[in-house]
């Protein structure tokens, strides 16, 4: 059920990333266009879209400081941890990467919570039309301990409040809702 991005699908995802209104952000996310338009970290960002195993589970996530690259977010796979450090190591001009992404404990609830927030979202109702079949997933469903997190961006305040309250389901504890609105 993850949602892959392909290197062939690359360019025209490009065109999708929107840049999010908030103020000057802690951190990028991987996903969106943010306020860092330094090469670098747009090289980190292509690198981190580019990994075969991130999917809409996954929030990764980048900080970038002169030459040192951060690594942030959660993941499902500890393989995509690796792999998120070793696409890092690899940007040119990049001369230090930290890696401090969070590998999500395994669990069957938190796995049969993130099933039913996709089928919510990405399946079910109003939502699904407009952001099942974008080249990149712009709502990214992050569980740890029962607890959802949604990541990423939306078109509008209404999608915003749809998704986390599509994202409410059965056996979760609570949902964080930190979507931001594209500009």
């Amino acid at each position: 059920m993850l949602v892959k991005l392909s290197a062939a699908i690359f360019v025209s995802a490009s065109s999708f990333l929107a840049t999010v209104s908030a103020a000057a952000p802690q951190h990028e996310d991987a996903f969106t266009r943010g306020q860092d338009y330094s090469a670098i970290a747009q090289r980190v960002r292509q690198a981190l879209l580019l990994l075969p195993n991130y999917g809409v589970f996954d929030d990764l996530a980048f900080r970038v400081d002169g030459t040192t690259i951060t690594l942030l977010g959660a993941v499902v796979q500890v393989k995509l941890k690796s792999d998120a450090e070793i696409a890092a190591k690899h940007v040119e001009g990049a001369t230090h990467v930290v890696n401090e992404i969070e590998v999500l404990p395994a669990s069957d609830e938190d796995d049969a919570i993130r099933a039913a927030a996709f089928r919510a979202i990405y399946q079910e109702g109003p939502l699904a039309p407009r952001y099942s079949h974008r080249a990149v997933a712009s709502i990214h469903i992050i569980v740890k301990n029962k607890d959802v997190r949604l990541e990423g961006v939306v078109d509008n305040q209404a999608d915003r409040d749809l998704a986390g309250a599509r994202a409410n389901v059965k056996n979760a504890y609570k949902v964080t809702n930190d979507l931001t609105i594209a500009r």
